[in-house]
């Protein structure tokens, strides 16, 4: 069933059928996975998540909080460190047994398609409509905590379409191309649009095809590192390089390059202190562009240090790229604990 008459311009919308969730990751096939493992003849490995309590608080977002560990409970109190010689005393064995309240999108994370839509005449009647990539409706196919009782999966809201699992399911691996922006730009932060990124690439020879996932490496992530090591506060509004969503120029590469995932190791990929001039238009352009119109998953707050430094030590740029999300259904974002393999 199609939801829609009028589709954004510009957007992948029906392009691979009316029921599609999985937007430009339909790019993502056998032979983009080939070309992945192609990159590998190391054998190094890199974790490119940041610890999943980093960073401290609720510095980049107040309404997220870091994750808060407890024991499970029996009867008998909490399932910790606890000894199966209180069952039988022939058992030596003692065990711990653990959950999580955890914020899917606090530290290092995939955005799912259902994370960012809009208001837009789907229906050619003249009336915005609140929708999701692909026509996908809020309230309907997106249900929070007023259309969904909690009774319905033990939850208060749920992406019946476009959740997280779709993409844990396609899995994500690839291949992936780094783009260095803080080798070049430094920690001062400076916003980046097309011009600037583009002179990036070709010092460095960066080409990126369809298919391929961009990393973009600003120095973000490891201030929040090495701040969390040191004890040191940081002013973060200050700090790396920044894409900027209002140039349509960038926009228009992102289109044009095929790109099938966007990622970056900074608090939102793009600037979120955008001079917003009067008129219709998204608070984050390049969220609305990625994954409201053309189906690019965007990855946040990633470690891209280490990897960065052995690519450039080995004049490389690529890498096979693993990073599935959780498969957690309805979801709208997870934690990815991305590896990189070279």
């Amino acid at each position: 069933m199609q939801r829609w008459q009028v589709r954004p311009d510009g957007s992948t919308w029906g392009d691979w059928g009316p029921e599609d969730q999985l937007g430009r990751l339909n790019l993502l096939t056998e032979e983009q996975r080939l070309k992945g493992v192609a990159e590998v003849v190391s054998g190094h490995a890199f974790c490119l998540s940041l610890p999943l309590d980093l960073p401290r608080g609720g510095v980049l977002n107040p309404n997220r909080r870091p994750p808060r560990i407890f024991p499970t409970r029996d009867a008998q109190g909490p399932r910790y460190n606890i000894a199966w010689s209180r069952v039988d005393d022939r058992f030596v064995d003692i065990s711990a047994d653990d959950a999580v309240e955890l914020t899917l999108q606090y530290s290092t994370q995939w955005d799912a398609l259902a994370h960012v839509g809009a208001f837009f005449d789907v229906d050619g009647t003249g009336e915005e409509v609140p929708v999701y990539y692909n026509g996908f409706r809020a309230g309907t196919d997106v249900q929070g905590p007023t259309e969904l009782a909690t009774g319905d999966h033990g939850n208060s809201s749920y992406a019946f379409k476009l959740g997280v699992e779709n993409m844990a399911a396609t899995p994500i691996q690839g291949r992936a191309v780094l783009i260095d922006l803080f080798y070049h730009l430094g920690s001062a932060r400076r916003p980046v649009g097309y011009d600037l990124l583009q002179q990036v690439m070709t010092e460095d020879s960066v080409v990126v095809e369809p298919g391929d996932m961009v990393m973009i490496r600003t120095g973000f992530a490891e201030h929040i590192l090495s701040s969390a090591q040191s004890g040191e506060e940081v002013d973060y509004t200050s700090l790396c390089p920044v894409l900027d969503g209002s140039d349509p120029r960038l926009l228009e590469w992102i289109t044009e390059s095929g790109l099938v995932a966007l990622v970056a190791d900074n608090y939102a990929v793009e600037s979120t202190d955008l001079d917003h001039g009067p008129g219709r238009q998204s608070v984050m352009p390049l969220h609305h562009h990625c994954l409201f119109k053309l189906g690019v998953i965007i990855g946040e707050l990633w470690y891209l240090g280490e990897l960065a430094a052995w690519l450039r030590g080995n004049g490389r740029n690529r890498c096979l790229l693993t990073a599935p999300p959780l498969r957690l259904p309805g979801a709208v974002g997870s934690p990815a604990n991305a590896i990189a393999t070279v």
